[in-house]
This record gives structure tokens, C-alpha cells and sequence, in this order.
């Protein structure tokens, strides 16, 4: 992937998981009415604040909020920047 976006502080870059193309049932979705994965990998984190470290690691698939980060796009990938406390879980 791209090593020239480092975040900062406590802020976590990510690649969002693909969104659902069928249902569990094989119902196909339809383009417009898919849904924001809440889900993605960790490409790469930042140092921290000067009392806590970030916990994530590159590599690491994790939950996040519907509407967490912001979207941006580095080497025609859409990728998230969001602070680490807008991580649910580690999955």
C-alpha cells in the first residue's frame, strides 16, 4: 500500500471492508441502496498521545461507527482516517 500517509497523534488509517453485494438469502443489493461497511484493516497507525500509546496494529481488522472518519483517497484508494477512539473492537 501507500508509506506517504503516516497519521498523526492518535488518528488510525484504514481500508474499508467491500460493501455487502447479496443479501444472506441471495437477494442482490442494489448499488444505490448498499450500506457503509463498518468494518475494514488497519494500514497504518499513528505514534499515539504522550499518554496513550494506540492499542491498533497494521494488519488488524476492526468494527467502527456507520459514520466514523473521514473519507479520503491516497493512490486511487478510498481509504478512513478516524481517531483511534472511534474503533469498537478488534475483530
Amino acid at each position: 500500500m501507500s508509506n506517504n500517509v503516516r497519521p498523526l497523534g492518535d488518528r488510525v488509517l484504514v481500508e474499508p471492508a467491500a460493501a455487502e453485494t447479496t443479501t444472506l438469502s441471495g437477494i442482490i443489493i442494489p448499488e444505490t441502496a448498499k450500506e457503509k461497511p463498518q468494518r475494514g484493516t488497519v494500514i497504518a497507525v499513528g505514534p499515539g498521545k504522550k499518554d496513550e500509546p494506540t492499542t491498533v496494529q497494521p494488519g488488524d481488522t476492526i468494527l467502527y461507527g456507520k459514520y466514523a472518519g473521514t473519507e479520503i483517497s491516497v493512490d486511487g484508494k478510498d481509504l478512513l482516517i478516524m481517531r483511534e477512539s472511534d474503533i469498537f473492537a478488534i475483530v
